[in-house]
This record gives C-alpha cells, sequence and structure tokens, in this order.
C-alpha cells in the first residue's frame, strides 16, 4: 500500500508526537510505502521562513535526514497533478492541501490527514490522528 502523508502527519510523525494513536504509528513505521508531497515540504519552509514553524535542526537537514531515516520518498508535483487542480471543486480552500488531494487522485493514494474537508473529495483517507 501506498500513504500520502499530510504536512502535519509528517511533521508529527517524524516527531513521535501523541497526537498519532499506536495503531497508526505502527502502520507508519511497517513495511508500507510512505509519501510525502513536494508541496508539503514547500509549505513547511514557508512556516519556518516566517515564523510559524520551528524545527530542531535547520530545514534542508531536518527533511534530508528525516526523509532518509524513515524512508519517505518525496512527490514532485506534475503537469497532471496541476491540471486536476484546475478542476476540482473549491470544497477545499488551502492550496498545498489542494495539490495533496489531486495527488491523492491521480496517484491513487491513500492520504493521512485528520483534515476531514479532504474527504468532500473522492478519495481514500486515513484519519483518526488524535488518541
Amino acid at each position: 500500500m501506498q500513504y500520502l502523508l499530510d504536512t502535519h502527519t509528517f511533521l508529527w510523525f517524524v516527531n513521535d508526537s501523541d497526537e498519532i494513536p499506536e495503531q497508526l504509528f505502527n502502520l507508519l513505521e511497517s513495511d508500507v510505502d510512505l509519501l510525502l508531497s513536494i508541496a508539503s515540504l514547500w509549505e513547511i519552509a514557508i512556516k519556518v521562513n516566517i515564523g510559524k514553524l520551528i524545527l530542531p535542526k535547520l530545514y534542508t537537514n531536518f527533511i534530508s535526514e528525516q526523509t532518509q531515516l524513515n524512508d519517505i520518498e518525496i512527490l514532485p508535483i506534475s503537469l497532471e497533478h496541476l491540471n486536476l487542480i484546475s478542476t476540482l471543486p473549491p470544497y477545499h480552500k488551502d492550496p498545498f492541501d489542494r495539490l495533496i488531494i489531486a495527488q491523492s487522485l491521480v496517484e491513487n493514494l491513500i492520504v493521512i490527514s485528520k483534515d476531514s474537508a479532504f474527504d468532500d473529495y473522492n478519495i481514500t483517507r486515513l484519519g483518526q490522528l488524535s488518541s
């Protein structure tokens, strides 16, 4: 199975947050394919830059170390993803999440996110993220 991590899910997972229940944490640590959208990396970079997010290391080191350590593949943005965004109904307003939705639909990925707004789209979401 392939799972696309929402930005908050990635941050909670790599920081061993209690926000992720044990059963889901065990799934993330099992032999599944984890993907992280380049949009999430962009969102994290912006939040670090404006002071809304503080990482334990420099951004570049943190991202590189955590994606390697947790065997997380970075999902690039394709023209097909962007084409789909242009036709998505505007239920969800966040541009980063809209890209994650488009990537999930195009690549047939399960999204792991607490954000129930994803459910307005025809995607599969694992969402019970708080204990």
